[in-house]
Parts: structure tokens; sequence; C-alpha cells
């Protein structure tokens, strides 16, 4: 198998791809041949050093991934059979998918749903799934196309610009507040919306529509407290 290992040296951490025995595998009992990882920016900051993500070496970063099982111990999985995981500390904790292969413990693992493939459950990948999340639980809350106008912030990171395009595509209008200089023109031309800066919002968050009343915008805490209940 072939895997981008992490590792420290000198105090640095150091990427290279490296060839490797599969008994060199964490513990598990589902085996599984990875055909796709989606890169996600915990694995940049971890692929760099940066952000402090990583704190046990070696590591093979990638917090998503989607294959076929190649052996299994978990009677929930047979050979061959098209999977899926996000999340559970694999690329931090526990080796991830940006590696041939993965050994990870059945109960992380979610059969792939009818409808996907292992590059569209990528491309969508942990940032599309914890997006959706979060529409749904402003859904939840009672938040409603005709009635409803929210701000989503950090526009220029994944998580956010998926969130605000399945907001928009629910009917939600939706406004765009970044903090950091990203490439604006991208960001427009995705989903036409207007954009706030992030230094201009004062905490608690609040938002005056020029045309309308003062409005109080959803928190993102509460969204993640919804998520995290489900």
């Amino acid at each position: 198998m072939q895997a981008l290992i992490l590792e420290q040296q000198d105090g640095n951490t150091v990427a290279s791809v490296q060839a490797l025995d599969e008994s060199r595998l964490p513990e598990g009992d589902v085996t599984v041949d990875i055909d796709w990882s989606s890169l996600n920016y915990k694995d940049a900051l971890a692929i760099t050093g940066k952000g402090k993500i990583i704190r046990n070496f070696p590591m093979v970063p990638g917090i998503d991934f989607a294959g076929h099982v190649h052996s299994s111990e978990d009677p929930r999985f047979h050979a061959g059979q098209q999977v899926l995981l996000t999340g559970w500390g694999v690329g931090e904790n526990h080796w991830g998918g940006l590696a041939t292969q993965a050994r990870v413990k059945g109960e992380w693992l979610v059969p792939m749903p009818a409808g996907l493939d292992g590059r569209k459950a990528m491309i969508i990948g942990t940032a599309g799934f914890t997006a959706m999340l979060c529409v749904m639980a402003l859904e939840d809350a009672g938040i409603r196309p005709e009635s409803s106008e929210i701000v989503v912030t950090g526009a220029s990171v994944a998580l956010a610009a998926r969130r605000w395009l399945y907001c928009t595509n629910w009917g939600i209008r939706s406004s765009r507040s970044q903090a950091v200089k990203a490439p604006m023109t991208t960001c427009v031309s995705l989903v036409p919306a207007a954009f706030l800066a992030a230094t201009n919002l004062p905490k608690p968050v609040r938002w005056k529509n020029s045309s309308g009343p003062e409005r109080w915008i959803p928190s993102e805490i509460t969204c993640w407290q919804k998520c995290w209940r489900r």
C-alpha cells in the first residue's frame, strides 16, 4: 500500500508518500481499499504542521474516504461492498484516507447510499455533509424560505460555501461574510449574494438591513448543537 505519512523531524512536520506494508495499519475490524478522499482544510493544516491538528506521529491525514471493503471481521460488511467514512477522528488520531488502504472500526463506516458512488460522495465530502446538517437544523428551528434571511460566516471556507449554496438552492436569501482575503470573483460567480465584511459584524451578531428592521442572525453555535444532537 501507499500512504501520505506525516512525521516529526526536529519539531517540524514532514510529509512524504511512502510504500508501507499492510501490517502497519492501525487496529480495526474492517480494511478498506480507498478509491477517493477529499482534501479538507483540516488536512491542509495537518500536512503543513499548522494548527497542531496532529499530536501523535506517524500519522496518515485524510478525514474522510470512500472505497470498497477489502476484508471484514464485522458481519455488517463484506468484501467488495462500497462504503464511506467521515469524522471519528480519522486523519487526526487514527490513520486516515490519504492512502490506498485504511483499517477502521466497522461502526465508523456507512454503506454507500443508493444513487451515490465514491467520487460523488467525496465531492460532497465532510464539508458538504456537515453543511447540510446545519441547513436541516435551521429548518428544524422554523427557518423558512419565504420568511427568512440568513448570514453565512466564513464564506471562503468549503463548509460555509456549501452551506450558502444549499440555502440558496433551498430558496432562502443569504448574505456571505468573510474575514480573509479570498478570491472574491470566484465567490461571487458561484451564486449571487450580498457580501458583508466579517470585521463589521458585532458580537452578538446583528444585522440591520438598509431597507428593513434590524434582524438577529441565528448563531453558528445553535446550529452546531442541533447537528450534534442528530
